[in-house]
This record gives C-alpha cells, structure tokens and sequence, in this order.
C-alpha cells in the first residue's frame, strides 16, 4: 500500500491531466474548476484514508474530530469507504449532515439573539432551488472528488495486486478459491475399527 506522500505525488502529478481532460470534454473553465478544485481536496483531504489516522485526517487539524465516528463505524479499506460512487457518497453525506446540524443551530442561536426572520420553509426552499439550478456544478463537484478518491484507492489496489504478484507470482493476482475443508473425524472410526 502506497505511503500518504506517494498517494499526494499521485494526486498532485495527475492534476494536469484531469484538468486538461475535463477542459477538453467540457469547454468551460467553471465545470474544469470544480472538476480540478474537487480532485486536489477529493485527493489531499476528502479521500478513503480518513478511516483511519492518516495524512489525510492529519490534515483536517484541529476539526479532525469530526472524522472520529466516522472512523469507529467502519473498517479501513472497506468498501463503504474505498468503494467506487459509494464511498465519496457516504463522506458527502456525512459531511453534509455535520454541516447541516451546525447551520440549524448557527440560525436558531442567530434567530433568537438578533432576531433574525427567517423561516425553515424559505431555507428549505432556498436549499432546494440551490440543487435544482446548479446541479451542473454540483455533477463536476462530485466527479471531482470521486476522481480523486479513486485515484487513492486505485494506486492501494495497484500496490496490493503487485506485492501479491511478488509473493505469490500470478496465482496472487487470481481470485483466492479458498475452500475450506471440514475435517473428518477419524479418530472415532479408528476406535471403532478396533474393536
């Protein structure tokens, strides 16, 4: 498995790239903004070692708690946290409803103190025709993020399949067809034949 400064040379050297790629497909700078800007932090900060206590989690700094029970729910390189679509999903999620418990109270705290007049139904709303009118952006957002987790969990996978490749020659790249088999009891036939 790759170290935490080989995963950032991957993520930093193949930026060019998933830029120049996403410019060519798109033609617009915004959709290769997001695109890039979610690869770099997908890659650097938002990627599948936050499981664990890595580089990345190191980098959250002192809001690195907030990845804690995320890192008690689940076990490192499950598929729930390195799993293509799945895995940039649940940290979005995660993140999102930490953010949005933090908002709630941030308006209540702000509606109660200054008076602030708002209603939950115009939030709702407002949320809502967010997601409805830049959901172009929010697709690049994704795709970004999701190109850098991958590219994190595609270089474990690589590692892996290549020390196992070294250890067990093809065979290790195969899938392990272990079948276990039950042990008969021969002792008792034993003593029975005996008799």
């Amino acid at each position: 498995m790759p170290s935490g400064r080989t995963h950032d040379r991957i993520t930093l050297y193949a930026l060019p790239f998933v830029a120049g790629v996403t410019l060519w497909q798109t033609r617009s700078s915004n959709a290769t903004l997001l695109v890039a800007g979610g690869f770099l932090f997908g890659g650097l900060m938002f990627g599948p070692d936050l499981d664990i206590y890595s580089v990345q989690f190191q980098r959250w700094g002192f809001l690195r708690w907030i990845w804690l029970p995320y890192q008690k729910s689940l076990r490192h390189r499950s598929f729930l946290s390195h799993g293509p679509i799945i895995g940039t999903t649940l940290r979005i999620i995660y993140l999102g409803c930490l953010l949005a418990i933090l908002a709630i109270f941030v308006l209540v705290i702000a509606q109660k103190l200054w008076n602030f007049n708002f209603t939950w139904q115009d939030l709702g709303g407002t949320v809502g025709r967010s997601l409805v009118n830049y959901d172009t952006e929010y697709i690049a957002l994704f795709l970004g993020l999701e190109l850098g987790a991958m590219s994190h969990s595609l270089s474990d996978w690589s590692g892996s399949a290549y020390k196992r490749y070294l250890k067990q020659g093809i065979r290790g790249l195969l899938p392990s067809g272990k079948i276990k088999k039950r042990k008969v009891a021969t002792r008792g036939r034993r003593s029975r034949a005996k008799k």
